[in-house]
């Protein structure tokens, strides 16, 4: 009875120490006898006790790696420190357990040497501004060199890049003087929109002003003409009156002779008077000397 108890409770520890339940997420790498044998995904898996083991328990989450800054020296010499963050996701467990030795020592050691190949081709404004352009060179790089590791490179990241502080003083002078420069710019288009809105303003000013001026004239020279248009027409009226009157030849030779006067308006120092009102002036005076006697 014992006995039989004894073989259960031993059953019971062999069943408890070689029966594995494999979570969601992760890969077990399984050994007989030293000799791979098969990787275990999620759910309940037994082993063989005495020949089986578990070789590598591998998460096949998306990990993160921040790896310390490495010197860089870029093409125009200038040595600098950049750090740099590694996406990455381990895709064959089988080849992440037997293909390299640390395989996250590895992976730093191949992005340490890959940033400095990049960067040793790139000189110091081009490596600033091409963030973007590393980091795709970076990741294809490292995820073709990390296929046989079982290991995709999702993403690369420049997380930091520290030029020496001599250069970082002289790129804040030159960002001042760069900034200086574009108010310079700014206020010297500012000046010469304002000017051109001024000048745009006097011109208009002035056509307006021009354009008054002779609507003015035009409207004094129509009021002008209406005028002596208005006294032609009396002046047609008043002789067309003295006709219908049965005015003869002489008085409307007197009245030439009353406009005459009127022209010269006492002003003129000699009138010179036509012939026809000189004979009508004779037989005036011989008719008021007739009279008079």
């Amino acid at each position: 009875m014992i006995f039989i108890f004894i073989l259960i409770l031993i059953a019971a520890i062999l069943i408890a120490l070689h029966v594995r339940i494999v979570s969601q997420s992760q890969a077990f790498v399984i050994e007989r006898l030293g000799a791979y044998l098969n990787t275990w995904d999620v759910g309940l898996n037994v082993l063989v006790p005495f020949t089986d083991r578990i070789s590598k328990k591998v998460s096949l989450k998306e990990q993160v790696i921040d790896f310390p800054p490495q010197p860089v020296i870029t093409k125009d010499n200038v040595t600098m420190q950049i750090d740099t963050v590694i996406y990455f996701q381990i895709t064959d467990p089988k080849l992440y357990t037997y293909g390299v030795e640390r395989p996250l020592n590895a992976i730093e050691n191949l992005t340490a040497t890959t940033l400095r190949n990049i960067i040793g081709e790139m000189e110091l404004d081009n490596t600033l501004t091409s963030r973007d352009t590393i980091n795709t060179k970076m990741r294809a790089i490292l995820d073709d060199a990390t296929d046989p590791w079982g290991i995709k490179v999702n993403r690369v990241e420049l997380k930091n890049i520290m030029p020496p502080e001599g250069i970082l003083d002289a790129m804040e002078k030159q960002m001042k003087a760069e900034r200086e420069r574009r108010e310079s710019i700014l206020r010297a288009e500012g000046q010469k929109k304002s000017a051109i809105l001024i000048a745009e303003g006097e011109k208009e000013s002035a056509i307006l002003r021009a354009e008054a001026i002779k609507e003015a004239t035009i409207r004094e020279a129509e009021g002008e003409a209406q005028a002596i248009i208005n006294i032609q027409k009396a002046n047609a009226e008043s002789i067309k009156l003295i006709k219908e009157a049965g005015a003869d030849r002489a008085v409307l030779t007197l009245k030439a002779m009353e406009a005459f006067v009127k022209v010269a308006d006492g002003q003129a120092t000699k009138i010179i008077i036509p012939s026809e009102l000189q004979s009508v002036l004779t037989l005036g005076e011989i008719f008021h000397g007739t009279k008079n006697n």
